[in-house]
């Protein structure tokens, strides 16, 4: 078989290996997935939209020192991906909001996964340190 129609997951043979499921080749899929999901505020976007349908300056004062320009950019690789849909509501003024798509809201385990992760392995000193280096004020 060749590369092109391989899993994209692969288990070792190893007892060890097999027992917990540790992969043991690069998977494009789960690469761009985490690189995706894993740029610079896009956790942070994601967690804010779990809520519902949420306009663009509510999500801009939940995620403190994230920039407009930075949020639009982010909303624009989401809503390309499918996992935000922008909505335009026709009213005066015209009101647009953002809301996760069945996608979007498939990565609620995940967010929360990462959310317990992080809860058990980041020292709240050291991210404290991250935000406000990156202009997030708590």
């Amino acid at each position: 078989m060749d590369a092109a129609h391989t899993e994209p997951l692969t288990v070792a043979e190893s007892a060890d290996d097999v027992e917990h499921h540790r992969p043991t080749t690069f998977c494009p899929r789960f690469h761009y997935a985490v690189e995706l999901i894993g740029r610079r505020w896009t956790g942070a976007i994601l967690r804010s939209l779990l809520s519902g349908a949420i306009r663009f300056s509510d999500i801009s004062s939940s995620v403190p020192g994230l920039s407009d320009r930075l949020l639009s950019e982010r909303l624009r690789e989401l809503e390309a991906e499918g996992i935000v849909v922008r909505t335009v509501i026709p009213v005066m003024p015209v009101k647009v909001e953002y809301t996760l798509t069945d996608k979007g809201q498939s990565l609620l385990p995940v967010i929360e996964e990462v959310s317990s992760w992080a809860e058990r392995w980041v020292d709240g000193s050291t991210a404290a340190k991250s935000c406000e280096r990156a202009g997030h004020h708590s």
